[in-house]
């Protein structure tokens, strides 16, 4: 349940998910972009319990004011080798918010159609890198 104004932009090494399957699949750093006007890069103390977590409504001093939404959640339906098909719930104190299917293609490497919503599209690329790295390290054993 990453936070919806986290721009993931790489896995970040030094935050250890191995202790549990985190919601991008992976603990990611990134830019903070709950003020378009002024993207934040946070610190380690933020990025995981609240970037990664999300659910940071009254948590993080930068979280937007208002009705939004507050996580973003994911889950693999299906993989056919073309394409992996996923759906993605987005939360607002714990309820759905907007919710629908995305399909990654392989060929394109990219979501098509597009996802509906600039941010659920960057997080669901971070966890569809996720996915192929755990699945492709686990066929490798």
């Amino acid at each position: 349940m990453a936070c919806p104004y986290f721009v993931p932009l790489e896995p970040d090494p030094h935050i250890s998910s191995a202790h549990a399957m985190l919601p991008l699949g992976d603990a990611w750093s990134g830019m903070c972009h709950a003020d378009p006007a002024g993207p934040w890069q946070p610190g380690a103390e933020t990025l995981y319990p609240l970037c990664n977590i999300g659910y940071a409504r009254a948590r993080c001093p930068r979280f937007p004011a208002g009705d939004g939404p507050d996580a973003v959640r994911f889950s693999i339906s299906a993989e056919d080798g073309s394409s992996v098909r996923l759906y993605y719930v987005v939360e607002r104190d714990h309820l759905p918010f907007a919710h629908g299917p995305l399909e990654f293609r392989l060929p394109e490497a990219d979501f098509r159609p597009a996802p509906p919503l600039p941010a659920v599209a960057r997080l669901a690329q971070a966890y569809v890198s996720s996915y192929f790295r755990r699945r492709d390290e686990a066929s490798a054993r």
